[in-house]
């Protein structure tokens, strides 16, 4: 407990799945929290992460778009004084292979997981090199690793995540900023629900059965990676992809007899 005592963290995609959970973990571990969605997290959930941390903000904004990230950024920065940590959890998911998918759907995907992720990092980056100090986590995808069928707009924006994450950690090392990403495998969000449906079973059971564990992660499993890079604990880990998937990428079992 208190990992993150006095420490603020800038949390995108804070309603739901990853990032609301981050934002109850790090609230529970002394942080306070500054929340950008483009809706409101649940009510009940935003009053507790309030009470239990030091203080907590919402503020409705779209990552795609920069003024208003500009301006939610500078609001934080005036209520609390600083931000410590970014934790870049907002992204959607897309399907359809190159020569099907219309280039909106394309560049509705890489806007919002890969362009929403360079527009935060760059107005937060100020108040961090001022202070000479702060970590950056990238929410990527193992989908950023290794290839799936039909997810090329998704592949490519969490590739790009990973590489923008070794970047930004060789820019900023020296003034005391580290920058990771965390590779979830599959998550049990909304962001999954399609797969709920019974004509998805059967490509539900596929994606299930890639991981290890034969079962995808909660989110809190991912906060629990995503804190320990925000914390002293990864005080020499920087440009690191710190794969959270349940032997996704470990490799394949075959079945004898």
């Amino acid at each position: 407990m208190n990992r993150l005592q006095g420490r603020v963290a800038v949390i995108t995609g804070v309603a739901s799945g990853i990032g609301l959970a981050t934002a109850e973990r790090f609230s529970a571990e002394g942080a306070s929290i500054a929340g950008i969605d483009i809706g409101e997290p649940p009510a009940d959930k935003w009053d507790e992460i309030s009470a239990r941390g030091p203080g907590a903000i919402f503020q409705e904004a779209d990552v795609r778009d920069e003024e208003a990230i500009e301006t939610a950024v500078a609001a934080a920065v005036a209520h609390f004084g600083h931000i410590d940590i970014l934790v870049t959890a907002a992204g959607v998911i897309g399907m359809g292979p190159a020569h099907l998918l219309p280039l909106s759907e394309f560049e509705r995907i890489v806007d919002i997981n890969l362009k929403g992720s360079f527009i935060i990092s760059k107005h937060v980056l100020p108040t961090m090199l001022e202070q000479q100090s702060g970590s950056i986590i990238l929410v990527a995808s193992v989908e950023g690793i290794v290839g799936l069928t039909g997810q090329v707009a998704y592949n490519t924006s969490k590739g790009g995540v990973v590489m923008m994450a070794k970047t930004m950690a060789i820019d900023y090392a020296s003034a005391g900023i580290r920058v990771n990403c965390v590779c979830p495998g599959g998550v049990d969000t909304a962001m999954t629900e399609m797969l709920h449906d019974e004509a998805m079973h059967s490509l539900r059971d596929q994606l299930r059965g890639f991981h290890a564990f034969n079962r995808f992660s909660q989110p809190e499993e991912i906060a629990a990676a995503i804190l320990f890079l925000a914390s002293d604990d990864a005080s020499f880990v920087t440009g690191s992809s710190l794969v959270v998937d349940g032997g996704y990428t470990a490799g394949h079992r075959l079945k004898f007899g």
